[in-house]
């Protein structure tokens, strides 16, 4: 697992604070650099976690029914603008023998959503990890978020909110099955 380099944040939060014409030295700067670089060991955590740590499944269940989480929380970062979106995911899955403890869909999502993100790519890894060791008849990821690199600089829309989807087996070919999810996910 490779250990985030908090020195290197330091001295590049250092350099940012001159570079917008702070002063690194002032009373309430002082420790700012080495706050950043806790933080960003927080909320970049995932970088360098294996979402198949969070996982205990459970064979041999005779349970083919929907399963639904719905509205975990997540914050992640943008790739783009390196600014936090953060919103709500939903996931749904028909199991095919085995099935998952709730907390652990949680636990996926934040270990996808503790990375430089783009929400569409986070939709796609939680659906696709889930298909693959899972082994589910089907997979459906929905997620609402709101971006703040939208909300607090370019456009400047706040409260404006971005959903994606994504859908696997059951929930792709059969509409009745994908409406039934998402009607569950309000």
């Amino acid at each position: 697992m490779k250990k985030i380099n908090t020195n290197k944040i330091e001295k590049a939060v250092k350099s940012i604070l001159e570079a917008i014409g702070e002063d690194p030295n002032r009373e309430g700067l002082i420790e700012t650099p080495k706050r950043i670089a806790k933080m960003y060991g927080e909320i970049f955590a995932g970088i360098s976690a294996d979402p198949k740590e969070h996982i205990k499944l459970f064979h041999d269940e005779n349970h083919q029914e929907m399963v639904i989480a719905k509205n975990i929380e997540f914050y992640s970062m943008c790739e783009h603008h390196m600014l936090p979106f953060f919103g709500k995911v939903c996931i749904a899955y028909i199991p095919n023998k085995k099935i998952s403890g709730i907390s652990k869909l949680a636990r996926i999502t934040d270990t996808f959503a503790k990375r430089l993100q783009l929400q569409e790519r986070l939709t796609t890894q939680i659906a696709n990890f889930i298909m693959e060791e899972f082994e589910p008849q089907g997979v459906m990821v929905y997620i609402e978020a709101e971006h703040l690199c939208m909300s607090m600089r370019g456009v400047q829309k706040p409260g404006t909110t971005m959903v994606t989807s994504a859908v696997r087996g059951v929930f792709d070919t059969d509409q009745k099955t994908r409406n039934e999810a998402l009607l569950l996910f309000k």
